[in-house]
């Protein structure tokens, strides 16, 4: 047998003021309908809850029975409304910021989170990272509520950025290719390289560190597709191809067989702070505000 919580919080109304007419009042429903409930309840129970005389209204024996369970019922439905409200507002209160690179750059990220929480001291950060097949870190499919990004964007008009780097684009060599003992190269020695490229998903960030524009409309050669430093500086060392890379992140794939040369002919990379134009999370624009002041004081 199933009782509703809304027939246990009529009857304890009820019992409380032993008026039916006040309990309707206190519950804000009609006298009634309160009074069907409790016939309703009396019937699933097969008992009668109170006794209705011209004294007024008194609980029989089974209602005083049933009075503090019911209670007990609603107490801890009451905990629990009150827990998941709280497991709500703590959702609300936790920022996610997607990456697929390290913004480590002159200690940005810590700059931020600390103006951040100074600002919102009950907030809490999320740091997520995103594969490079999604461009946007999560922004795309909401699973980053900001994000630290490469421009171009996809759908660019879907998002607000501020720029945070821009840096050289440099190239990625194996040690024994020709080119590596030089100390800059020009990207026309590269038109005819095969280059490790970004998966097709990543749409105009592929076509970026391709450098499709500069390539006079010769098409790039693609030597392999690449998902992850990893899989870059593999792909590397194994002479499957060159790779055009950020100046901040030349680190990460200038290990053991693996050189990088400034290039000329080529724009810097922008490196970039995303989030949804029409977003309206106060925490959103506290980290925005964050990163705009963290990035100002950097020069």
């Amino acid at each position: 047998m199933d009782v509703h919580g809304r027939d246990l919080r009529y009857f304890a109304a009820v019992a409380e003021e032993l008026h039916f007419t006040r309990a309707a009042e206190r519950l804000f429903v009609s006298q009634p309908a309160l009074s069907k409930q409790i016939r309703a309840l009396e019937r699933q129970l097969g008992a009668e809850l109170f006794v209705r005389d011209r004294q007024g209204v008194q609980l029989t024996a089974v209602g005083a029975a049933l009075l503090p369970h019911a209670r007990r019922v609603l107490a801890g439905w009451d905990a629990a409304v009150t827990a998941v409200d709280a497991a709500k507002a703590a959702q609300r209160a936790t920022l996610v910021v997607g990456m697929s690179t390290s913004p480590g750059r002159g200690g940005l990220l810590p700059a931020v989170r600390s103006r951040f929480t100074a600002a919102h001291p009950r907030a809490e950060l999320r740091l997520r990272q995103v594969g490079w097949q999604d461009p946007t870190a999560g922004l795309a499919d909401g699973s980053s509520d900001v994000a630290y990004v490469w421009l171009p964007l996809p759908d660019e008009q879907r998002y607000e950025v501020l720029v945070v780097a821009r840096e050289p684009r440099l190239v990625a060599l194996p040690d024994g290719h020709r080119l590596a003992g030089r100390e800059a190269v020009d990207f026309a020695e590269l038109l005819d390289e095969p280059f490790l490229a970004l998966p097709p998903a990543a749409g105009p960030l592929r076509d970026y560190w391709l450098a499709v524009d500069e390539r006079g409309g010769r098409p790039a050669r693609v030597g392999a597709e690449v998902a992850s430093t990893e899989e870059t500086y593999e792909a590397l060392v194994a002479g499957l191809g060159v790779v055009l890379v950020a100046a901040g992140n030349a680190p990460l794939i200038t290990l053991g067989g693996v050189t990088t040369h400034p290039v000329t002919g080529l724009s810097p990379s922008r490196f970039a702070l995303a989030w949804p134009r029409t977003t309206t999370n106060p925490l959103t624009r506290g980290y925005v505000a964050a990163c705009r002041a963290a990035t100002r004081s950097r020069g």
